[in-house]
């Protein structure tokens, strides 16, 4: 009975505490380290071969190198993630619009413009031969 081991006693809360600290810490040191290698592989300005040095010397002296980059390139960190945040903002908008099927600068879609043909046509504004101008026009 006496050979038992009690667990809590062994390994107190301030342990534990420091552990999970110690993991966090670590967790957020990888974060910090892709995010410095995103960047770095983002940026279009620098050219190939600066690219592989930085790359180099974050795996070789890897904090050293995280804090020289940070120091060195840490302002246009952010610059570079809007820059990259805007651009896919606006190939999403391109695409939703593309799909929807408006015409880009004037708003309208091609039902619309459909309807409004048809309109005219109702009216006799229009002739049949340039109505189906028009809606081939739409169409292609």
């Amino acid at each position: 009975m006496d050979a038992s081991v009690y667990l809590a006693y062994d390994y107190p809360v301030l342990g534990a505490f420091w552990t999970v600290m110690w993991i966090f810490l670590w967790v957020m040191w990888l974060i910090l380290l892709f995010r410095i290698i995103v960047d770095l592989f983002r940026d279009h300005e620098m050219n190939g071969w600066l690219k592989a040095a930085w790359l180099l010397f974050l795996l070789l002296i890897p904090f050293l190198g995280v804090l020289v980059y940070v120091i060195a390139r840490g302002k246009n960190m952010g610059r570079r993630e809007i820059k990259h945040a805007q651009e896919q903002q606006e190939a999403l908008n391109n695409y939703i619009r593309q799909t929807a099927g408006t015409t880009g600068t004037t708003g309208k879609n091609t039902t619309d413009e459909l309807a409004r043909l048809s309109e005219l046509k109702a009216k006799g504004d229009l002739t049949e031969a340039e109505f189906q101008q028009a809606k081939q026009k739409l169409l292609a």
